[in-house]
């Protein structure tokens, strides 16, 4: 199903949303298009352009949200699904210092990893294994992985969340 970014009035992302909603949102005169995937729903008596980009007309104050809840697929999204030792596919988390050596589940110490750097790390701290880090985790804007987590960004969307990935991913 086709999907459209919402935006705030603003022009700040708010999140991604079906087509079906977009178009309802336009029609009640809440959002209007920014831009158009070029397909048209059509009805009887009316045919409205599907929307890729759609922005509200009246600002939406959205509370404030410093990090981003932590998720496989976030993480995996920051990551870019490479593995942070040694840039493979990433399939598996890792926590960079073991739980059961005190390591939090936070931002800070899940990385995504592939299956052997993981199973070689084990539940040692990662230069006890003669590994290193390719980019320390950081906790991403709130707003990146919301949108990261709605899955394939759509070229379309990009002047709009360019300013999202100048934050540290």
């Amino acid at each position: 199903m086709a999907r459209a970014l919402l935006l705030n009035a603003s022009f700040e992302p708010l999140c991604v949303v079906s087509s079906r909603r977009a178009v309802v949102l336009v029609l009640k005169e809440k959002a209007e298009i920014v831009h158009r995937n070029g397909a048209e729903f059509r009805s009887e008596r009316r045919s409205v352009p599907v929307p890729a980009v759609i922005r509200l007309v009246q600002f939406v104050k959205v509370p404030f949200r410093a990090h981003a809840p932590l998720s496989r697929r976030a993480v995996f999204a920051r990551d870019g699904h490479r593995c942070q030792y040694c840039g493979g596919h990433a399939e598996n988390l890792d926590h960079v210092v073991p739980r059961s050596r005190g390591g939090g589940h936070t931002w800070d110490n899940v990385v995504a990893s592939c299956r052997s750097c993981n199973a070689r790390k084990e539940d040692r701290l990662p230069w006890e294994c003669g590994m290193q880090l390719r980019r320390a985790p950081v906790a991403p804007h709130a707003t990146t992985s919301l949108i990261a987590s709605a899955g394939p960004i759509d070229p379309v969307w990009e002047p709009y969340l360019s300013r999202l990935h100048a934050v540290p991913a």
